[in-house]
């Protein structure tokens, strides 16, 4: 809590309009990244499993119709989904579970004495799984890169919308979790929808292959709107404008979801 002591120190801080907003905001984001890079175990795990997720997509043949339809190879099918994956596991797993037991240990109950709020507390979180993602990105896209991955800068200039929107979504969905239920029933309930979301999201498989109004659907959520704008921007150099309509609807939706219900304690 080292970042933010100053803050409790100094009650004119708290109290000068807008600017120690942004101040507290800020140091609550450091202190979010910092926990997050010692816990060895989380970070391993944050940039394993999408490590994993990438070698075998581009070692098999599962992803081959795909490719022949976008005219590329494996890896540059495969590497949309796996970002979507980064974002999915850091904003949703990552931050809820970390937030959850937080809540139970009563970490969060100390925040609530502080300036910071509810809304404070979401950006500092955002911010925080922001930089990891810059981080995972950075370290799937040399993994890429060894494999042939090639999107150019305009692809990687065109996936960086939908990445920000698609974190701001999933850390006001793992927030909203972990601030309503237990820590137990937020462990549960945030796994199960990384597997179900990573599986069947459209985030690390293209949807558009679902019969009927599959795709649709799937499209919808935000997973299936973060994967189709990632693959949009890096395999089709284009800014998917209704996807990351869809992003931003569900961010602003869960976001104010998460400030309404969030419990400290």
């Amino acid at each position: 809590m080292s970042a933010i002591a100053p803050l409790l120190a100094d009650p004119a801080a708290r109290e000068d309009g807008p600017a120690p907003g942004v101040r507290r905001v800020l140091a609550q984001g450091v202190f979010e990244t910092l926990a997050m890079l010692r816990n060895g175990e989380q970070l391993m795990l944050l940039v394993l499993f999408p490590l994993m997720a990438l070698l075998g997509l581009a070692f098999t043949s599962f992803l081959d119709p795909w490719a022949a339809q976008y005219g590329v190879s494996r890896v540059d099918v495969a590497m949309p989904g796996v970002l979507a994956l980064c974002a999915l596991s850091t904003a949703l797993s990552g931050q809820g579970i970390a937030t959850g037991f937080d809540r139970r240990y009563g970490v969060l109950r100390f925040l609530s004495t502080t300036p910071l709020g509810r809304g404070g507390l979401i950006l500092g979180k955002a911010l925080a799984v922001l930089v990891i993602v810059v981080l995972q990105y950075l370290v799937m896209g040399a993994a890429g890169a060894l494999l042939g991955w090639s999107p150019g800068v305009v692809g990687v200039l065109l996936s960086l919308p939908a990445l920000l929107l698609g974190v701001a979504a999933f850390t006001a969905l793992g927030l909203l979790v972990a601030g309503t239920i237990r820590a137990e029933a937020t462990l549960a309930v945030v796994n199960t929808l990384w597997i179900v979301l990573a599986a069947v999201g459209g985030s690390l498989l293209p949807a558009h292959a679902l019969p009927g109004a599959g795709t649709w659907l799937v499209e919808a959520l935000p997973s299936g709107a973060l994967g189709a704008a990632l693959r949009a921007g890096i395999l089709e150099h284009q800014l998917s404008l209704p996807h990351c309509a869809v992003l931003a609807v569900w961010a602003v939706l869960l976001g104010l979801a998460a400030r309404r219900y969030f419990k400290w304690s």
